[in-house]
């Protein structure tokens, strides 16, 4: 399936739902007039959300359809409640109508009647050629991709290479767009079964594998070609960075923590002594709220796992520097009783930091990495494309989007 009207312009809808979600509002929409559900998604979005001092409470759709909504409003908004077994509520059906008119999922007749198109249709099937076209085309195969590379993956491991691949074919730019482009995206596989996801870590599953396996190869060309070499020339950085912090000197090791706390935020960062790692290692001053205080770091660079007593004497420390908390940084682990002790009531809290979490930050704040933008020139077959306007309502209602 192919759409050869748009440019390779990929990840188009910010509001990316489940595809549960989004066949219950396809099936509610069908046969409706056009300009009720463009008008009801319009009230639920901007004329009807009440005020800081008034807000509106959408948790209860039961409750807020009849105080909202009047007529064929109430009458579909209701139907969405009821359909999905009082699972999507109807507030939230901006995402599913801008993916069903981004993608021609619905059409809308001579009189104004929305009906679904033999994509939409075919999607609403759950035929494996339309739904893998859409991951396609909104980005959740390449997620996919992402995750087959590692066992378990955080969303702050997956992100760079996210960005990498939005660079190279989306309009999505800035780092919290792409952060809740991946989020949403990730919630719609978990749904499906194709990922996984405990703690804070996303894995792909059998069954993801499975599906991914499908569509390798349908996603060919240069585009293509230039994303895997970015993805497996940052993957490798990112395996050099972790092999390097191994390596490095104890001194140097403190040295880059310290350099990473500045660049977080964090004042007066001083290197305490230039032997070994016991004691504390860091001092430095952070602000929370109006109040600043002083926290004092100890770094253990050691692959294996750190335990409780490491803890305790650092925590038994903080008076001797007037700290109200520490933190521990490793490129190993942490026990299970070190993790349970850091926030034991009544005793001053203790931040760790494992290798994992590490690198994360690292990669973030550009500590031991330098990120390198890379820039296409791509013809826009998109603004050169002959298209029927839109009405005045819905030039309004998707300007958004744009």
């Amino acid at each position: 399936m192919t759409d050869s009207s748009k440019s390779d312009l990929r990840v188009r809808n910010p509001l990316f739902e489940t595809y549960r979600a989004v066949r219950v509002f396809l099936r509610s929409a069908e046969g409706r007039a056009a300009g009720v559900v463009r008008e009801t998604i319009k009230d639920l979005e901007t004329r009807l959300i009440g005020t800081p001092k008034n807000p509106v409470d959408w948790t209860d759709p039961d409750k807020w359809i009849p105080e909202r909504l009047e007529g064929p409003k109430a009458e579909w908004a209701l139907q969405v409640w009821l359909d999905s077994q009082q699972q999507v509520n109807p507030r939230y059906l901006y995402g599913p109508w801008l993916l069903a008119r981004h993608y021609g999922l619905l059409v809308e007749d001579a009189h104004g009647i929305l009906r679904l198109s033999e994509k939409g249709r075919a999607f609403l099937e759950e035929e494996p050629a339309a739904v893998r076209w859409l991951d396609d085309r909104e980005g959740l195969l390449e997620i996919l991709r992402l995750l087959a590379l590692d066992p378990q993956r955080r969303m702050a491991e997956i992100l760079p290479e996210w960005q990498a691949f939005l660079k190279l074919c989306s309009r999505i730019r800035s780092t919290g767009e792409a952060r809740n482009s991946l989020r949403r995206r990730l919630t719609n596989l978990r749904e499906r079964g194709l990922v996984g996801k405990e703690g804070n870590s996303y894995a792909i599953t059998p069954a993801g594998l499975d599906y991914l396996g499908t569509a390798v190869g349908r996603q060919e060309g240069p585009k293509a070609d230039l994303r895997r070499a970015v993805r497996t020339y940052n993957t490798a950085q990112v395996h050099k960075l972790k092999e390097a912090l191994g390596k490095m000197p104890p001194y140097r090791f403190e040295r880059l923590v310290g350099d990473l706390l500045e660049a977080m935020g964090y004042e007066d960062v001083v290197v305490t002594k230039e032997s070994g790692d016991k004691g504390v290692d860091v001092v430095a001053t952070t602000q929370f709220g109006i109040s600043t205080f002083k926290e004092v770091v100890q770094v253990k660079r050691q692959q294996g796992t750190i335990g409780r007593p490491v803890l305790d004497g650092l925590r038994g420390g903080l008076h001797y520097f007037g700290a109200l908390r520490g933190t521990l940084i490793t490129i190993g682990r942490f026990s299970k009783e070190c993790q349970e002790a850091a926030l034991f009531p009544g005793a001053p809290p203790i931040g760790l930091i494992d290798g994992k979490r590490l690198v994360e930050l690292l990669l973030e704040h550009s500590i031991g990495i330098r990120k390198t933008t890379l820039e296409l020139t791509d013809f826009d077959t998109d603004y050169f494309a002959e298209e029927e306007p839109l009405s005045e309502e819905e030039g309004n209602l998707e300007s958004e989007d744009e």
